[in-house]
Formats: C-alpha cells, structure tokens, sequence
C-alpha cells in the first residue's frame, strides 16, 4: 500500500456525516481490511505509524499528555489527506485539534482488529516508526536514543 492508497482507503471509508471520535471511520476501514489480505493490513499499519510519526514534533505537542497528543495526532490523520498536510506545512492548524480535544483513538486500533478478525491470533506487530508520543527524536530536537523527559 502505498501513501496514495492509504489516503483514498480512509477517504472511501469516510462516513457521511459527523464522526467527532472516528468511529464509524475505524469500524469502516477494520470492516475492510478483516476482508484480507493480511498483507492489506501490515501496510495500513506501516502508513498509519508513519503518518503519526512525521507529527511527532515539539511545536505541535509540547503542551499535551502523550495519550492525548497521541489521539489528537490520529485525529489529524482521521480529517484526511489535506488536513493533515496543512498541519504539517503550518504547525498552527493543529491548534483547533489540541484545544477542542479532537481525539480519533480507534483509529490506532484498527490494524490490531483486523489482524485479529483474519487471522484468530493477536498481533505482536512492529513497525518502522513508533507512534507513541515524544518517540521522534528529531522532531523533539534530541539525538536518537535520548530522552525527552517524556512519558
């Protein structure tokens, strides 16, 4: 799955209508990718951490728990393709997100679901990039491997 997929996937699996938590958009996308492969589901994984990932950073997080900096960046991720790139390009529209705690929390749940529902195990995945708050070194202005004092 590349980045393009990932996108129209959670566009096409949008509900209509108002989704303040993004339930109906996890049960959608966890209803899709349970249809298999398992494959499907290791990548939306893969792209779901590393679109968390790349809004790890200080300027957007600094003044937030790592639970609620966590969901407030799923709900980033769960607004779409082009509200997450305008976050990205200017950190202050991630503002409203943080200050009305827009918080999309099952979406962090969906490849775990769908493993589970394909394959009857849980799943000990990893991925590339961690999306536990405060893990980008760099994005916290830290070397690798350091601490941000963080939890």
């Amino acid at each position: 799955m590349d980045e393009d997929e990932f996108w129209h996937l959670l566009e096409a699996c949008r509900p209509p209508g108002a989704d303040p938590d993004a339930e109906g958009l996890a049960a959608a996308l966890e209803e899709r990718l349970a249809a298999g492969p398992v494959a499907a589901v290791a990548a939306f994984a893969e792209r779901l951490s590393t679109a968390l990932f790349r809004l790890d950073r200080r300027e957007l997080g600094g003044e937030l728990s790592g639970d609620a900096f966590l969901y407030t960046r799923a709900a980033v991720v769960a607004a779409g393709r082009p509200a997450y790139l305008a976050v990205l390009a200017d950190p202050a529209r991630f503002a409203p997100y943080a200050e009305e705690f827009v918080w999309a929390e099952p979406l962090l749940y969906v490849p775990d679901r769908a493993y589970r529902r394909l394959t009857g195990e849980e799943w000990g995945r990893g991925t590339v990039h961690g999306y536990e708050s405060f893990s980008d070194a760099e994005g916290w202005g830290r070397q690798a491997g350091g601490t941000s004092g963080a939890v």
